[in-house]
């Protein structure tokens, strides 16, 4: 029962703060699944790689939840999502088949450090100078590739990549955010289906485990992200949402900190 609580209350907040951000929630819930995996023992070669698995599975439906209250907004740029989509499912392949590659130990530092930066980011609100137009095709795959690749690497919606490449090209805030919620679902389906296959192989995991996505995490979490999403989604055009930012900075800063802590104390 209190697994499923903090579950619960997990899912509620990656919800709340992915639909206004358009990130997903996996810079969230990536570091508390670990902790919370940390407190069930299961075994320590796992807890990141499902972590990173069971986070993508959620994403699927907080990107869903999200995009659809961006998309009644006319926040979503459909014609971006078509041309990145096909670079984003083959760049998800090759992270998820890197992220498997990798030590527990260096993948959760690699992560945590991505999380700083992330944090950063949000709290100094920090956005490129719009300086160009939308790229053509080759330059849309390219930059899906990239995005999938890192999306499934570290576990998030793409967000932290895709939000600053569209300010980049001249897309405003809110149509960023849209299309970016947008974007995190061809990430986490495609990053979701590499943890299962990669995880088939391996020994040791958790009953209720599907691959490298953890069954009951998947459940609690989703139910409760995909109520919060909408909100989040709808408070990003209604509200000046700059003292929330910067909450949302300092918890992602005090669960990486957490998270190198467990790391170089084990």
């Amino acid at each position: 029962m209190e697994s499923i609580l903090a579950y619960l209350l997990l899912g509620a907040i990656a919800g709340l703060f992915g639909g206004m951000f358009g990130i997903g929630g996996g810079t969230l819930l990536v570091p508390v699944l670990f902790l919370l995996f940390e407190r069930q023992h299961f075994h320590a070669e796992h807890l990141m790689h499902l972590a990173l698995g069971t986070s993508m599975s959620i994403i699927i439906f907080t990107a869903l939840a999200s995009l659809r209250k961006h998309h009644q907004h006319h926040a979503v740029n459909w014609q971006v999502v078509r041309a990145i989509t096909p670079g984003i499912l083959f760049g998800t392949l090759l992270g998820t088949l890197f992220a498997a590659a990798i030590a527990p130990t260096a993948l959760a530092i690699f992560f945590a450090l991505f999380v700083l930066f992330a944090a950063a980011q949000i709290l100094f609100n920090i956005r490129p100078q719009a300086s160009r137009q939308l790229p053509g095709l080759v330059g849309m795959t390219f930059t899906g590739v990239l995005t999938g690749w890192l999306s499934s690497l570290v576990s998030i919606g793409g967000g932290t990549i895709v939000v600053p490449f569209l300010l980049w090209c001249n897309t405003p805030l809110r149509h960023a955010i849209g299309t970016s919620a947008a974007i995190g679902f061809p990430v986490a389906v495609g990053g979701t289906l590499g943890y299962i296959f990669v995880g088939l192989s391996m020994e040791n995991l958790p009953a209720a485990s599907m691959g490298l996505v953890y069954g009951p995490a998947l459940l609690w979490v989703a139910l409760a992200s995909v109520v919060t999403a909408p909100l989040g989604a709808k408070m990003t055009h209604r509200m000046e949402m700059g003292l929330l930012r910067k909450i949302f900075a300092l918890l992602l800063l005090a669960l990486a900190g957490k998270m190198l802590f467990n790391i170089f104390n084990q």
